[in-house]
């Protein structure tokens, strides 16, 4: 009987400690890369910055998409472009973001991305999927791409004192939009000169 108290006690010790971490951690749905189709990364390195000091937020500039099963095919369409005519070794993004209120993992965490040249070994990139010129992402993909960086936050894979940019900050580009992009001007962590 005693064995069972000590075993009851310390799975209800396990729950205390466990249970806020998961309550904390506003970790979206991610959607593997077996999950997506992706092809197989031609090479891939790890960041330079671990955990990256950067974060930078893109558009796709296509079309939204609001189900599963259209992001999956928009991500896959983006990897095929990014490998077949741009040259890259895989999808040039960490992450993408549908209005479906998924998350799509392309390079995923601590590996070096190809979105943006002066930051790719020292951030993640987190493209939205749609085009953000004129128009705004909805709340729902607002909410998880702002989620996601949170789930980094957490997770030790984005450094607490990360800077968020806009990808034309890095490049000359209309990217990520001027709706998104104004949009993000206003979120925590927002660096207006980035170096």
């Amino acid at each position: 009987m005693a064995s069972y108290y000590l075993k009851f006690h310390g799975f209800v010790l396990i729950l205390l400690i466990v249970f806020p971490y998961f309550i904390k951690c506003k970790c979206p749905n991610i959607v593997s890369r077996s999950q997506w189709g992706a092809r197989s990364a031609l090479s891939q390195r790890y960041l330079k910055f671990n955990p990256p000091p950067y974060i930078v937020i893109h558009h796709s500039a296509g079309p939204e998409c609001r189900t599963d099963s259209t992001c999956k095919s928009t991500v896959k369409s983006i990897q095929d472009y990014h490998i077949s005519s741009k040259g890259f070794k895989d999808i040039g993004y960490n992450f993408l973001v549908g209005d479906d209120g998924n998350v799509y993992e392309g390079r995923g965490w601590g590996i070096h991305g190809a979105h943006v040249p002066a930051y790719n070994a020292r951030s993640i990139g987190i493209c939205f999927l749609g085009n953000f010129q004129r128009s705004s992402p909805s709340e729902k993909q607002l909410e998880t791409v702002q989620n996601l960086v949170s789930c980094g936050v957490e997770l030790g894979k984005i450094s607490p004192q990360y800077k968020l940019i806009g990808h034309r900050q890095g490049k000359s580009t209309e990217c990520p939009g001027q709706t998104l992009f104004d949009i993000i001007k206003k979120w925590p962590h927002f660096e207006p000169n980035p170096n």
